[in-house]
């Protein structure tokens, strides 16, 4: 588990192929590794990533080709900039919000301005994590724990301040860049609750992990009426 509170930027320093999937190599700057061991979590743009080699100035780490099917990590070239967040422990201050590390999707940025001494970033979730997202809600973008401050269909809107634009890769940011998203877990868990025993149904016409939980399916529920 993760907070979303970036603790350094790092760099990507190595991509070895592995058939389907890759190992990457990564520089984490002033990342602290004295107390990470072999095994350990850090998260890398909002991926969590398993430490399977530490050499000392970074780490090495496995990544599946479903991590590949669902981030941005398929876009990844050496050299460029990543967050880095490690593991929370039980005495980490939880500034952010729970970040499990487990990226839902693929953003888009729409659009980026200035606002005050902040700036206002609008991203377009996939049409399918939509309604996980809610005004003053918590939303990991890159990695980032971040607050929604309005939300029209699929497109939400961010302010991020200058020390957040400072400390992470948002400053390199602009119109049509891709962006990890994972929608809070409270959101995720309450949609199957609400499912009851439903969830558990995979016949034809039943829920089957779909999501399609929608006004009809309440009222057929006694949700409401």
């Amino acid at each position: 588990m993760f907070t979303g509170i970036i603790e350094s930027k790092g760099q990507i320093e190595a991509i070895v192929p592995t058939g389907d999937d890759m190992r990457l190599r990564v520089a984490t700057g002033k990342l602290d590794l004295s107390d990470v061991a072999l095994g350990d979590s850090i998260a890398v743009n909002g991926v969590c990533l398993t430490a399977v080699e530490l050499p000392g100035n970074g780490f090495w780490a496995d990544v599946s080709g479903e991590t590949l099917a669902h981030t941005t990590f398929k876009t990844l070239a050496v050299g460029t900039t990543v967050n880095l967040e490690k593991a929370l422990t039980p005495t980490t201050r939880l500034g952010g919000h729970l970040v499990s590390g487990h990226v839902d999707g693929v953003g888009e940025i729409v659009s980026r301005s200035i606002a005050g001494r902040s700036e206002q970033f609008k991203i377009k979730a996939p049409d399918e994590l939509a309604k996980y997202i809610a005004k003053k809600g918590s939303v990991c973008v890159e990695g980032i724990s971040l607050t929604v401050n309005e939300v029209t269909g699929a497109v939400f809107e961010l302010n991020i301040v200058p020390h957040t634009l400072e400390e992470t890769t948002l400053q390199n940011l602009k119109s049509g860049s891709k962006v990890n998203l994972e929608v809070d877990l409270i959101a995720r868990y309450l949609e199957r609750l609400v499912l009851g025993d439903a969830a558990a149904k995979t016949e034809s016409g039943s829920y089957v992990g779909s999501g399609k939980v929608n006004l009809e399916f309440l009222a057929q529920h006694g949700f409401i009426k």
